[in-house]
């Protein structure tokens, strides 16, 4: 048996610093595709603004699936050895500081200038302060935030092997059964079962949960079987993603094999890290990148259209994209050192003293088929001991 690696959530193993250069690669390509392909921070249409740069540009929104990739991988590992107790504090304390500083900044800033998007209900940045908004169908603060509601529902499903234990024959039976839903659920009239089987975003994470088993436990068949059918199953979502995130009409005009390229690429990628074939890029500024990419993420999407469309008169696009960029990129480390890092910390230690709490308040449970305890003391005398 091959034991774990990995230092991003578990041993004394050093930290992958890949996933650190996935995940920021991953936020760039969707802040590329918001700044330089959406409409609403230019007043028309891109196409006449970037003519080369969004040739590229269009295919930026696949970093959300690189993201869920990746997402599955990490989930995995971090849960290992826990308790669903510990793996929700864990999740919480990482998610929601850096989480609720965007949505308060977001709501200012939108606040301020509502060039782009107004706030018109203030109860919305309240609820969205729950990060419950996608199921409640209250509207976003910032659009990218539909992702988050999408990683808690994958964290609800796999709180169940986390519940039992996480172990190699369980995250299988896991991606099996979610794999199923996930080919159920498009063709019966269920609301619950395709609420949370996910199919067009499903592919990823069980993706990622098999090439953290390939990296723990080393690769074999039914491993890479899993993989592919995850491959093939994502590469039928491809066409509505893009739809959704373009248009129809423009997708329609889009050439689409780009898009499966760079899927390929990123499950090639996954597969080289789970099998060590990465493990010697350790570049000390990696870690640091990926520490931003989070707060990159929540914060770039509506504050940085909002900044586009504010200059976009007075200075030239390709400067005004970069010079926006670098001051998200600034923003977001601001982020992750002065909220994310200590609110994180004193958040997870808060959480697992209640944790605790609660474990002491609650007595063991009896083994099955175990006697229940004998009284003792004066009431002793008048309960006959079980024969």
């Amino acid at each position: 048996m091959r034991t774990q690696r990995t230092g991003d959530g578990g041993g004394n193993s050093p930290r992958l610093a890949v996933l650190d250069g996935i995940r920021i690669l991953a936020a760039l390509a969707v802040l590329f595709y918001h700044y330089t392909v959406l409409a609403s921070a230019w007043g028309e249409p891109t196409t006449a603004v970037f003519p080369v740069a969004r040739r590229f540009a269009v295919y930026g929104w696949l970093g959300v699936e690189i993201f869920f990739l990746v997402s599955g991988f990490v989930i995995c590992m971090s849960a290992w050895g826990r308790t669903l107790g510990d793996f929700a504090v864990s999740r919480a304390a990482r998610l929601l500081p850096a989480y609720w500083a965007a949505v308060a900044f977001t709501s200012v800033v939108l606040l301020a200038w509502p060039e782009v998007r107004p706030i018109t209900n203030y109860t919305d940045m309240v609820v969205n302060l729950s990060m419950l908004q996608g199921g409640l169908g209250v509207p976003h603060v910032d659009d990218a935030y539909w992702t988050l509601f999408v990683e808690l529902k994958f964290y609800a499903l796999f709180a169940l092997p986390v519940l039992r234990g996480v172990t190699y024959r369980g995250c299988l039976l896991f991606c099996g059964l979610w794999t199923a839903a996930g080919v159920v659920a498009p063709t019966v009239d269920d609301g619950v079962l395709s609420f949370f089987a996910m199919p067009s975003a499903s592919p990823y994470f069980v993706a990622g949960i098999a090439f953290h088993l390939m990296r723990r436990f080393g690769p074999n068949a039914v491993l890479w079987l899993v993989v592919g059918v995850q491959f093939l199953l994502a590469q039928h979502y491809v066409h509505d993603r893009m739809a959704s995130s373009l248009g129809r009409a423009a997708a329609d005009q889009t050439p689409v094999w780009p898009a499966h390229v760079v899927i390929l690429l990123g499950f090639a990628v996954m597969a080289a890290l789970a099998l060590g074939v990465l493990d010697r890029i350790r570049w000390r500024w990696l870690p640091h990148a990926g520490a931003v990419s989070y707060p990159l993420y929540l914060i770039h999407m509506m504050v940085g259209l909002t900044v586009i469309h504010h200059f976009r008169d007075r200075v030239a696009p390709v400067p005004l994209v970069l010079a926006t960029t670098a001051g998200m990129l600034v923003l977001a480390w601001l982020l992750h050192r002065l909220v994310e890092r200590p609110l994180g910390r004193r958040l997870g230690i808060a959480l697992r003293r209640g944790i605790r709490d609660v474990r002491v308040a609650t007595p063991p449970r009896p083994a099955l088929g175990a006697l229940p305890a004998q009284p003792s003391g004066p009431d002793a005398e008048r309960i006959p001991a079980r024969r």
